[in-house]
């Protein structure tokens, strides 16, 4: 017993050596294509891809400027990848919308997610929200949902619930990072009341690994140290986390696992100039390490990726050609 116990021991740290082998084995990218989807309005910026019912649905923010009061909720969709065509945009007469998100929910419905930045004075200077549509064309109402000036920036779902951390944009007290869930993405509870509370901790993006471990790809601001990205790792009930400083400033950060176990991740990146990047991050060691820089510059980022086909999908934001558009990039990997 003792032998076949000692043996099952061996066997286990052989297959979990080989499978961090393999998740840090460099990824190779090639750039297929890419293309400009959206340059209609002044400013457009902040994207979220998806597929569903055989379509592609991209979104975004439109507006006069990168802030305006004006700013709108922009819905594309896209049967092949190459010709696409508005079919919404949600707007508000008392708020600037922004940082939009897009997601399938597990009853088979899109929901978009962003952030009102009300107009000024107001109660408050943010108020998360969520709309849902059975076709990507008609939309719900919009559902508050998290905290009053909790901004949840990203949605990812998990085993029937939709997770997302909101930063604490109030002009009093503390900045902050909290843990939320949702059944329906409609009304959320906390599950980590204070995150992360040193620095200024904010936008964010989460993993859920088929072992249910979670993995937090997140931006910080600020100077020295305390404005590098974080990587965290927490197992169910995703109240306890570890981090890993991994030592580069990011922005609009996205992470993203492919088949075979390896983790890449869409950032801004500031050196030696404002660009995006897609990185692969070792999520052993807690590093990431640039491997393509998308064609960009300048206001720049907030990128989601989907895998279709065999091929990565990437939409993202630039003003490299002189003014902010969308962007839909193919690539290949290895």
């Amino acid at each position: 017993m003792k032998k076949a116990a000692s043996l099952i021991a061996v066997l286990t740290l052989i297959l979990h050596s080989s499978s961090l082998l393999e998740a840090s084995k460099p990824v190779q990218l090639k750039l297929e294509s890419v293309e400009k989807i959206w340059d209609q309005d002044p400013h457009n910026a902040f994207t979220g891809l998806t597929r569903f019912k055989d379509q592609w649905f991209c979104v975004f923010r439109t507006g006069k400027a990168h802030v305006s009061a004006d700013g709108a909720l922009q819905v594309l969709s896209s049967k092949d990848g190459k010709n696409w065509k508005p079919v919404a945009r949600i707007t508000s007469d008392t708020a600037d919308l922004r940082d939009a998100k897009i997601s399938v929910t597990p009853q088979g419905q899109l929901m978009l997610s962003g952030a009102a930045a009300l107009h000024q004075p107001a109660s408050m200077r943010h108020q998360s929200m969520t709309w849902f549509s059975d076709d990507g064309t008609h939309w719900s109402k919009g559902y508050k949902i998290g905290d009053p000036n909790m901004w949840l920036w990203g949605m990812k779902w998990n085993d029937g619930n939709v997770y997302s951390i909101g930063y604490h944009t109030g002009k009093k007290g503390p900045k902050f990072t909290r843990l939320y869930k949702s059944s329906d993405g409609k009304k959320y509870e906390t599950v980590v009341d204070t995150l992360i509370d040193k620095g200024y901790s904010n936008e964010s993006s989460l993993v859920f690994t088929k072992d249910k471990t979670c993995y937090c790809l997140l931006r910080r601001d600020g100077s020295g140290k305390g404005a590098t990205g974080l990587l965290g790792i927490s197992k169910p009930p995703y109240t306890d986390w570890q981090w890993k400083d991994l030592g580069v400033k990011i922005g609009g950060p996205e992470l993203f696992q492919l088949p075979d176990g390896r983790f890449l991740a869409t950032v801004r990146l500031y050196s030696p100039k404002a660009h995006t990047s897609i990185c692969q991050i070792d999520v052993e060691k807690g590093t990431l390490k640039e491997l393509l820089e998308l064609p960009s510059g300048g206001d720049t980022s907030y990128a989601n990726m989907v895998l279709h086909d065999g091929l990565l999908n990437v939409s993202y934001y630039s003003s490299h050609e002189g003014k902010t558009s969308i962007y839909f990039a193919k690539l290949s990997y290895k």
